[in-house]
């Protein structure tokens, strides 16, 4: 599926098309010397992707000479680390704990920006048992959607040093299990979950409550970006206008909240039923979660070498993986401020 192309012609009689054939014939042109381009999600094309999907509506990839595919992701399809390591994508997005052990299994994948400095993934709990702190997780049963959010509860627990007392429930992307009282906790997002509820219904730190992984002591980023070191040393330069480009998406997502979840209703996701107060609320929600608190100088997708090799780095250590690279062969800080440096104002 190739977001980035429309058709705009429409005839009504031979000589339109006569007339629109000059035009035509350029736009075939410039769609050759287009550079095909892949980026794999790790989730189903909704708003989280807000300036990805700006930037192709735009035709902001499309002035860098870029024809950019975005491959879904989702509870069926492979992670992004497995299409890049394929071939099958130049791109792709990626979390911290699973990008460090894809690394350290040979990988040599280069972080190149990131979405959220401060992770929207936390748990959710009921007002008859609130898990608000990292001590309320201890004894307590936790509705865990998969791998991620398990090492996530982990990573929280160790941390804080406390004892890995937890007993883990599998879930799935609904908060139903927890309304049912299945388990005490369930992990889930900000961006996601949290916001059903509210649909439902229900208030935040009332009916039920929400505490981040991030307000628990475990800092770290969320849909990171990625390529391969490979790509990086043949053609950074369309990696640094892929970037340049979904920068300016993401600026403008800022500027105009509303423009993104419509795109998804109507194009990206148009097919997966979902629900248009929730796309809202979400990208409302995310805006926020774009900027550091902790590092208030840091612009959209920029990568922190502070919060790298201090929390990250720590968290990863305090789960059991000390093999870890030099934070500069991790990841490419000059990616982002080659993009800043000759970004369109």
């Amino acid at each position: 599926m190739t977001l980035s192309r429309r058709t705009f012609l429409k005839t009504a009689s031979g000589s339109m098309v006569i007339g629109a054939a000059p035009s035509l014939l350029a736009g075939r042109a410039l769609a050759q010397n287009l550079k095909p381009t892949s980026v794999a999600l790790t989730w189903i094309t909704n708003v989280e992707y807000a300036g990805l999907w700006i930037a192709i509506d735009k035709g902001y990839f499309r002035d860098e000479g870029l024809d950019v595919k975005a491959i879904p992701g989702g509870p069926n399809a492979p992670a992004p680390l497995v299409t890049v390591a394929a071939g099958k994508a130049e791109i792709g997005y990626a979390n911290w704990f699973p990008f460090i052990d894809a690394v350290g299994k040979g990988n040599d994948f280069v972080l190149i920006g990131h979405t959220f400095p401060v992770s929207p993934l936390g748990i959710l709990s009921l007002a008859a048992k609130p898990i608000r702190k990292a001590a309320d997780i201890v004894g307590a049963k936790i509705l865990a959607q998969g791998p991620t959010e398990r090492v996530g509860i982990e990573a929280v627990l160790a941390l804080n040093k406390l004892p890995k007392d937890v007993q883990f429930v599998p879930a799935g992307f609904s908060p139903e299990p927890l309304l049912s009282k299945q388990g005490d906790g369930y992990t889930a997002f900000l961006t996601n979950q949290a916001i059903t509820l509210e649909t439902m219904g229900l208030v935040r730190d009332k009916d039920f409550f929400f505490v981040s992984f991030d307000a628990l002591g475990f800092h770290t980023y969320a849909s990171g970006l990625f390529t391969s070191r490979d790509m990086l040393q043949k053609d950074r330069a369309r990696v640094v206008a892929f970037m340049r480009a979904l920068t300016r998406g993401w600026m403008d997502n800022e500027k105009d909240p509303a423009l993104a979840p419509k795109l998804v209703l109507s194009k990206y996701g148009v097919d997966l039923g979902l629900n248009p107060k929730q796309q809202a609320r979400q990208n409302e929600v995310q805006i926020g979660l774009t900027k550091n608190p902790k590092a208030p100088t840091r612009r959209l997708l920029e990568l922190d070498p502070e919060t790298l090799s201090g929390p990250m780095y720590e968290a990863a250590r305090a789960t059991g993986r000390t093999t870890l690279p030099p934070v500069a062969q991790l990841a490419d800080f000059g990616i982002m401020d080659e993009v800043y440096r000759t970004l369109r104002k």
